[in-house]
């Protein structure tokens, strides 16, 4: 009869099973982060592409643009993470309750502060990455731009786009979309996901 051995794991054997998952672990979590935020940033992709729609049909029926997102039906749900701008002059909507005040004269939409708190506020779009700068639309104005800015991870950095009902090409200065970029596609002027 052999002696009975026991089975197990030794200590160095869970101490080498530890570290490689601390490893793996070091290397996921920053690149899920990222990930989480990309998948934010879509709301403001495919709000400003509402925006911009919005905004061409009103010239439509109009014959001008307008920088009140209730007159021209651009009214993004609740629950938003970025503040939407049509406007330079800065007259925004408030999200800090349960109902949404000051929409009907409002010239910018706020970030839903009820359901993200006071420091996820964004009160102006700030310097866009490219140098874009939101003008106050005047009569026969045949163009108009939009601006969408959320802060979306945990740094102070804000992340800006812009749209426009002309194409352009962005470059210079710390601009994060340098190239051309079509009428009523949105730009992601500012990456905060990659600074």
């Amino acid at each position: 009869m052999h002696p009975r051995r026991a089975s197990g794991f030794t200590l160095i054997e869970l101490m080498i099973v530890v570290a490689i998952i601390g490893i793996l672990a070091a290397i996921a979590v920053p690149n899920f982060l990222k990930y989480q935020a990309r998948a934010k940033q879509t709301e403001a992709r495919s709000n400003l592409k509402a925006a911009f729609t919005s905004e061409k049909a009103f010239f439509a029926a109009k014959d001008r643009f307008s920088t009140q997102p209730y007159e021209i039906g651009f009214v993004p749900e609740r629950n938003n993470r970025y503040a939407y701008f049509l406007a330079a002059t800065i007259a925004q909507e408030s999200r800090a309750g349960t109902a949404a005040t000051g929409g009907a004269a409002a010239t910018s939409i706020s970030v839903d502060t009820f359901k993200y708190g006071a420091g996820a506020a964004v009160s102006a779009p700030g310097t866009m990455g490219c140098g874009t700068v939101l003008t106050d639309v005047v009569a026969n104005s045949t163009t108009w731009v939009g601006a969408a800015a959320g802060n979306i991870d945990t740094d102070t950095t804000l992340d800006g786009w812009t749209v426009s009902t002309d194409s352009r090409t962005l470059a210079g200065g710390p601009c994060d979309a340098i190239g051309p970029v079509s009428a009523g596609e949105p730009a992601n002027e500012t990456n905060d996901v990659s600074r």
